[in-house]
């Protein structure tokens, strides 16, 4: 059986520290800083023979319910509802503050078995100061180092005594026969959304999903890692990835903004699909550029959202002249879908998602290579590549190496001389004639040296 584990705790206590410990990867920022975590974050942890769901969370603040730290209050106590268990984490080195023992009494109130834990204890004074937290009455503190890994087993241990049904070993007449590798139809279309600060990503993945599960609001930058979340669209299978807002390097100068800005380009990496998100009202600033030049440098398939379609929809010519601007400014994803949207009113999220899946399957495309080497023998007879130094380019074949991206060889002598230009005409002649829009086309030369070649 799976389960759910929430860690909580006032800021800077090590909650990141230790979600990224559970998980085995860096998947949430950590910092000096205190309140680096604003939306909380699920991850896929392992801990011994137990598999479960953890949830790393804001630091709980007192606050005003309509501010940021009131609403990010809001995420953690979401948390602890859907939570069937809760590690509470405390500074060992700090000792125990007033916050502490406020946010013990919330911790109680949720009426979920609790693991207490003391976090920094790797010296002798942090073990001592450990047993400050029993007057916390939340039973035995485990003496713990997130940064360390020390104490893991005394956590699986508290984990299987808080949770004796969901952490039981299964019986071995009950296991039967080990469970079929999932087909790749099943596993979901992994979707980032990136774009300028302030573009209403956060709000357009909660209207997506039907729920405020990221943090919204006037600030510009609240979202700082990047979120991971599974959804599902007409019986589709989509991860959906939340982003830091982009500014231009030159005016990133908090060192937590870089990390912010650094875990939304991991984000484009790994997916499948990139929709950059547009202000209809200022679409296609000079950042709104170099963030599209990064997805295809890393090979992502692309969509265009405008978003605040509401705004400007009583202008009829605003779609073809974004388009026409697209077609001009992003010729190398030239084709790329166009969806205005509303992240407000959620107007737009299906053709949204239908470009989404069509843009997939183009990027994931394979052509055989006797139409690649068809339509390449009717080019070169009506536009041949130009003479270099007095000797022809000479072309032979052609045949695609492999898709996602889709990436083509092509063979032949002297292709190192091939102009650019030509480079481009080839690739802008397999886009129409094999219908790729809007992905990225890789176009490698193959030379071979032939020293009987003299033609």
């Amino acid at each position: 059986m799976t389960f759910t584990v929430a860690i909580i705790g006032r800021p800077n206590v090590g909650k990141s520290t230790l979600f990224n410990r559970l998980v085995g990867k860096k998947l949430a920022l950590v910092d000096d800083q205190p309140g680096v975590t604003r939306d909380r974050r699920e991850g896929q942890a392992r801990l011994g023979d137990l598999d479960f769901t953890v949830i790393d969370t804001a630091g709980l603040e007192e606050a005003d319910p309509a501010s940021l730290a009131g609403r990010m209050r809001a995420q953690t106590e979401e948390a602890l509802a859907s939570a069937d268990a809760i590690v509470f984490v405390v500074d060992a080195r700090a000792g125990i503050t007033p916050h502490d023992r406020q946010f013990a009494d919330l911790v109680r109130r949720a009426a979920k078995p609790v693991i207490l834990l003391a976090n920094k204890a790797e010296s002798r004074a942090g073990i001592l100061q450990t047993y400050e937290a029993f007057g916390l009455g939340l039973g035995d503190p485990i003496p713990f180092s997130a940064e360390h890994g020390e104490g893991l087993s005394e956590l699986y241990d508290a984990l299987r005594e808080a949770l004796p049904e969901q952490t039981r070993l299964p019986d071995p007449e009950e296991e039967g026969a080990e469970a079929e590798p999932a087909d790749d139809a099943d596993r979901p279309l992994r979707v980032a959304i990136v774009g300028r600060p302030n573009a209403g990503k956060s709000t357009l993945i909660n209207r997506m999903l039907g729920e405020e599960r990221l943090l919204t609001g006037p600030e510009a930058g609240i979202t700082r890692d990047s979120i991971g979340l599974d959804w599902e669209w007409r019986g589709r299978k989509v991860k959906l990835f939340d982003t830091a807002g982009m500014r231009r390097r030159s005016k990133v100068e908090e060192k937590l903004e870089k990390l912010a800005v650094s875990d939304g380009l991991r984000a484009v990496k790994f997916a499948e699909v990139v929709v950059l998100l547009l202000d209809a009202t200022i679409p296609f600033e000079k950042q709104d550029l170099a963030i599209q030049n990064l997805i295809e440098k890393e090979g992502r398939a692309l969509v265009i959202a405008v978003n605040k379609w509401d705004l400007v929809a009583g202008d009829p010519g605003r779609l073809k002249r974004l388009t026409d601007d697209s077609e001009r400014l992003l010729s190398q994803v030239k084709g790329a879908r166009i969806v205005p949207v509303s992240a407000l009113t959620g107007d737009g999220v299906d053709r949204l998602m239908e470009a989404c899946f069509a843009a997939a399957e183009v990027w994931s495309r394979r052509i055989s290579t006797a139409r690649l080497n068809k339509w390449l023998s009717r080019v070169l007879e009506g536009h041949p590549p130009p003479a270099v130094s007095g000797r022809r380019i000479k072309i032979r074949y052609m045949t695609q190496v492999k898709a996602r991206p889709p990436h083509f060889a092509l063979f032949g002598n002297q292709l190192d001389s091939l102009p650019e230009s030509y480079t481009r005409y080839l690739i802008n002649g397999l886009r129409e004639q094999f219908d790729l829009p809007g992905t990225p086309i890789r176009l490698s030369m193959r030379t071979s040296d032939n020293p009987y070649d003299k033609e």
